[in-house]
C-alpha cells in the first residue's frame, strides 16, 4: 500500500520533507546524505565529487555514533559493513576532523547504492518525490554528484535553516528509536512532551528528543497554524495549544467517559508569537482546526515514534487510529464537547 499524500504540497521544498520526514528508517544513512546535501548546494555550484561529499557525509554519521544507535538492532552487520567501518574508525576520524582513509573509501563504495539510490524513495511500491534533488555520473572514485536547481534553490532559501533545523530532529528521533531498551517503548507507548522545556521525550525515561517546533512543523509545511503564513528564522516561534490548555477543566466528558489530553503532540503547532500572543484564550477557528487535522494526517504517514503517539490518542479516546480522515472527526469532536 502506498503513501496517501494528498495532505503534501507539490513544491520542491515538500519533496524534500517527504524524503526526510515519510518513509521507512532501518538507518539513518538518509539524514547524513541531506545535511551533506544542503551544505553542498548552500554554495551554488552545480556539481560536487562524489568524494568530497562523502566527507560531510562519513563524518556526520561518526559524530551520532557517540549518541545512539544509527541502525535498527534487527539484523546482523558484517566486518565490511559500511556501519562496521564507522565505528572502528570513529575515533581516529573525530581525532583527525575529518575520515580516514579506510572510513572514506567505505563512504565512497557504499554510498551510490546504500543511499543515494534510495533517497527520493518512500514506502510502498513505487512510490517516490515529484522532485530529484541529484543525479550521480561517472565511475569509481571520478563519480560526480549533480546538484539539481531544486536543491540549490531550497538550500538557498530563507527556510534552509528550518530544514535543516527538521532533519536535525527527525535524526535524533530515528536514533532513539533505535536506542536499546528505548526502542521497544516509544513503539508500545509513543513519546511525551515536556512543557517546561518544549523538549519531545521518551515516556519512559523522559529523556530528551527533540524540540517540538523542529519536530514538527515540516509536517505542517512551515507556515504558522494560526495565520497560515511562512515562518521565517526571523520570527520568533511560539508553541500553541490549539485548543488552549485552559479548556482542560471545560471539556466534557465524552460517552466514553474520558476527556482528551490537549498537552499532548496532537495538539502543539509552532506559529508565530505575535499570532499566538492575538490569539489567547480563544478557542480554534474552522481554519485552524482544518490545518491541524492535516497536519496530524501528514505525521501519522511517518514512521514511529511521532505516529504511534497520534494513533494512541486516537485510540485512548475510542478513535479509529487507521481509518482515513479520522483527525477531522476527532478534531471536531474535542470542539463538541467545549
Amino acid at each position: 500500500m502506498g503513501l496517501d499524500l494528498s495532505h503534501w504540497e507539490q513544491s520542491a521544498r515538500s519533496s524534500w520533507r517527504m524524503a526526510v520526514l515519510v518513509g521507512a528508517n532501518t538507518r539513518t544513512y538518509k539524514f547524513a546524505l541531506g545535511a551533506a546535501l544542503l551544505d553542498a548546494a548552500a554554495e551554488g555550484q552545480p556539481d560536487i565529487l562524489l568524494r568530497d561529499l562523502a566527507v560531510p557525509y562519513a563524518m556526520g554519521l561518526v559524530r551520532h555514533l557517540g549518541q545512539a544507535p544509527q541502525v535498527s538492532q534487527n539484523g546482523e552487520r558484517g566486518e565490511k559493513d559500511f556501519l562496521s567501518v564507522a565505528e572502528r574508525e570513529a575515533a581516529e576520524s573525530l581525532r583527525l576532523g575529518s575520515p580516514t582513509e579506510e572510513l572514506l573509501a567505505a563512504a565512497i563504495q557504499s554510498m551510490p547504492e546504500m543511499v543515494m539510490r534510495k533517497f527520493h524513495n518512500l514506502r510502498g511500491e513505487g512510490a517516490g518525490v515529484p522532485h530529484r534533488f541529484y543525479e550521480v555520473t561517472g565511475r569509481s572514485h571520478e563519480r560526480v554528484v549533480l546538484l539539481s536547481r531544486e536543491l540549490r534553490d531550497i538550500a538557498q532559501s530563507e527556510q534552509a535553516a528550518t530544514l535543516r533545523g527538521e532533519l536535525s530532529a527527525r535524526w535524533s528521533i530515528v536514533e532513539t528509536s533505535f536506542a536499546a531498551g528505548i526502542g521497544q517503548s516509544l513503539i508500545r507507548e509513543g513519546v511525551a512532551v515536556d512543557m517546561t522545556t518544549l523538549q519531545i521525550t521518551d515516556r519512559q525515561r523522559r529523556r530528551s528528543v527533540a524540540g517540538v517546533t523542529d519536530a514538527v512543523i515540516g509536517f505542517q509545511h512551515g507556515p504558522c497554524l494560526i495565520c497560515a503564513e511562512l515562518i521565517t528564522p526571523e520570527d520568533t516561534i511560539a508553541v500553541d495549544h490549539v485548543f488552549p490548555y485552559s479548556f482542560m477543566r471545560l471539556l466534557r466528558l465524552d460517552e466514553q467517559g474520558t476527556t482528551p489530553d490537549l498537552d499532548a503532540i496532537w495538539n502543539l503547532a509552532p506559529t508565530h508569537a505575535r499570532c499566538n500572543g492575538q490569539k489567547s484564550n480563544r478557542p480554534p477557528t474552522p481554519g485552524e482546526m482544518t490545518r491541524l487535522a492535516q497536519r496530524n494526517e501528514a505525521i501519522m504517514q511517518s514512521p514511529v515514534p511521532l505516529r504511534k503517539t497520534l494513533e494512541l490518542t486516537l485510540k485512548d479516546n475510542k478513535h479509529s487510529s487507521s481509518r482515513p480522515g479520522e483527525w477531522p472527526r476527532f478534531i471536531q469532536h474535542v470542539r463538541d464537547l467545549l
